[in-house]
């Protein structure tokens, strides 16, 4: 028998994955990363192979289960909790009816659906999953016979190309991927970390914190330690955590303390800081709640007051929560965005890749009005596509050559690199005919703080009625690429693109409304009267 209730006749004729092959191909990139160590070291396992009885789910969902192994994707990991946090989306990125190990006509074939450049992309593996020494070498949930993080991040892994093309990357991109909505960034503030207040341009305040964790029921929450510090020495750079909860305590004095608790994906705990086990900081509280405050976390969790947090943290990455019927709210307001809408564009070298506004060939680049039928909350996007994927969605990355070449830097991330920096901008315009030239000298309604090499960008904006000139730019001029822009509102909108004039100024006439007018007058120079010279 193979497991429970799985003849062991069916062993051979179970599915396996022609396109992602339980090789060392699916598992490396170009050796690049630590894991290279391992090299025909991985063994692929079923989970009926790995435990005797492998279920999917536990009885416990809502509970935090992530964790890390020898491939560095806590990125990707802290986003996965944002699926224990909505049923919707749990259904969505890994639809009912998956087969059991246990049934009969179980084939060894799992099926999810990742959001990949504005559709939902169904994907499909085997189970085979990689290890060493007969367990789970990646990641795995904190219960050893539940298997749907595993079998996700194989899917994951596919769409990249392997697992070391994992390793490194943003909460923020895997969070959009496993949502199709929105994420949010910010630096936390620190006086001295001025560099990284210039390189984002948005600082969490406190205040504001404080009321971003009462959403902490609906959305994933992440912070991330980008350089080792004194509470953080044993954590690594470059690494991502969960934030599970806020309490408000307070000190005999009456001084307020609020604590919150972290969670590490590696599943073990590292922390130094005051509010380690042992640590002075519980000297502060009765005996008693500093016991029932430590006996409540789990594996790899520990307890950090604010201010230690804010000191020792560099960022914090939200996703947007999502309603049962699967719309987006507001981190701001938490209005239901009810409304969205999007377009696909592209940077054309020579026609329409005409660089940031310091340039004068600005004006060519892709132009799309906005509509605004309400006054309204409106979130606008810009998500560039990698030049790398092509559009084989079965997962093979083609055309990597010169990547692999490059000898690509763990800390951008391999998955990072060969993205544009981008930008964009929104006007503000009387009606559909206006002067081009004299209304983007005017300075934007709102626009990005500045170019970004980030996977996607976006701006939010309270907006009246009336139309919008909305610009997306690459920084350099014939920069080429692919992008996708998405608009989020609470009230009513339409976008559309605005197509350049036609060469021939006759099929002026066959525009649609919206589109560029152009008007042909003759005129000519006179001596004495008109011909007035430079």
């Amino acid at each position: 028998m193979l497991g429970d209730g799985v003849p062991s006749a069916t062993k051979e004729n179970l599915y396996k994955d022609p396109t992602f092959p339980a090789s060392d191909t699916s598992v490396f990139f170009n050796y690049s990363t630590p894991l290279s160590q391992f090299r025909g070291e991985i063994s692929w396992l079923r989970p009926q192979e790995i435990c005797s009885t492998p279920r999917l789910f536990s009885d416990s969902p809502q509970e935090v289960q992530v964790k890390q192994g020898i491939l560095g994707d806590c990125w990707f990991l802290c986003a996965c909790v944002a699926l224990q946090k909505s049923k919707y989306l749990l259904t969505k990125v890994i639809p009912p009816g998956q087969p059991s190990w246990t049934d009969e006509t179980y084939t060894g074939c799992f099926t999810c659906q990742i959001w990949q450049f504005g559709h939902w992309v169904e994907v499909t593996i085997d189970d085979r999953l990689p290890c060493l020494g007969g367990k789970l070498c990646f990641s795995q949930c904190q219960r050893e016979d539940v298997f749907w993080l595993p079998l996700l991040e194989k899917v994951y892994a596919k769409v990249h190309g392997s697992y070391e093309q994992l390793w490194a990357g943003q909460v923020a991109d895997a969070l959009v991927d496993l949502t199709g909505g929105l994420a949010e960034r910010w630096t936390l503030t620190d006086p001295g970390r001025s560099m990284e207040r210039e390189r984002t341009g948005r600082v969490l305040e406190k205040m504001v914190f404080r009321r971003l964790m009462n959403l902490k029921e609906r959305c994933m929450i992440s912070c991330s330690v980008l350089s080792s510090r004194q509470g953080a020495s044993e954590l690594g750079e470059f690494h991502a955590f969960i934030v599970i909860d806020m309490l408000h305590l307070s000190r005999v004095s009456g001084k307020e303390i609020i604590l919150l608790r972290i969670r590490n994906p590696w599943g073990r705990r590292c922390w130094k800081g005051h509010w380690r086990e042992g640590g002075q900081g519980w000297s502060q509280l009765d005996p008693v709640v500093a016991s029932e405050l430590l006996s409540q976390i789990q594996e790899g969790e520990f307890w950090v007051e604010e201010e230690e947090f804010f000191k020792e943290f560099d960022e914090i990455t939200i996703g947007f929560p999502v309603t049962e019927e699967g719309q987006f709210q507001s981190l701001y307001t938490e209005q239901v965005l009810s409304h969205t809408q999007h377009l696909c564009g592209s940077w054309v070298k020579g026609q329409s890749a005409g660089g940031c506004r310091n340039n004068s060939s600005f004006p060519i680049n892709p132009k799309f009005w906005l509509r605004i039928w309400e006054q309204s909350e409106v979130y606008i996007a810009l998500l560039q596509k990698p030049r790398k994927y092509s559009a084989d969605w079965a997962g093979r990355i083609q055309n990597l050559t010169h990547l692999a070449e490059e000898g690509p830097s763990l800390t951008e991330g391999i998955q990072g690199k060969n993205y544009q920096a981008v930008g964009l901008h929104v006007w503000k315009v009387e009606k559909k005919r206006f002067n081009l030239p004299k209304t983007l000298s005017a300075p934007p309604v709102v626009g990005t703080i500045c170019h970004s090499y980030d996977r996607e960008v976006h701006v939010r904006c309270d907006l009246a009625p009336g139309y919008y000139l909305i610009v997306p730019s690459t920084f350099l001029k014939d920069a080429e690429r692919d992008f996708l822009l998405r608009v989020f509102s609470t009230g009513r909108i339409c976008l559309s693109e605005i197509k350049p004039p036609p060469a021939d100024a006759a099929l002026c006439e066959e525009l649609s409304p919206g589109e560029w007018e152009t008007v042909q007058l003759q005129g000519c120079w006179k001596n004495g009267q008109s011909a007035g010279g430079a």
